[in-house]
């Protein structure tokens, strides 16, 4: 099953990038870029559902439908 999870991703000033969430309790992924930050955090997410099963209840369920922010530099 696939779910969604809302991820917050700052870069900070040593200029790596830091993913954390408030649906997923632990989640704390950095990465060089934005896109290593993203992909470490789902390995994350995958383990931390696997050890918390059964009580992450909020996440919500993929559907067709979903908002996706992105972001463009202009």
């Amino acid at each position: 099953m696939e779910r969604i999870v809302n991820l917050h991703i700052e870069k900070l000033p040593e200029g790596f990038y830091l993913a954390t969430s408030d649906s997923i309790q632990g989640l704390v992924a950095q990465g060089r870029t934005i896109s290593e930050t993203i992909e470490i955090a789902r390995d994350i997410v995958k383990k931390l559902i696997e050890a918390q099963e059964g009580q992450i209840s909020t996440l919500s369920s993929f559907t067709d439908k979903f908002d996706y922010p992105l972001v463009i530099g202009v």
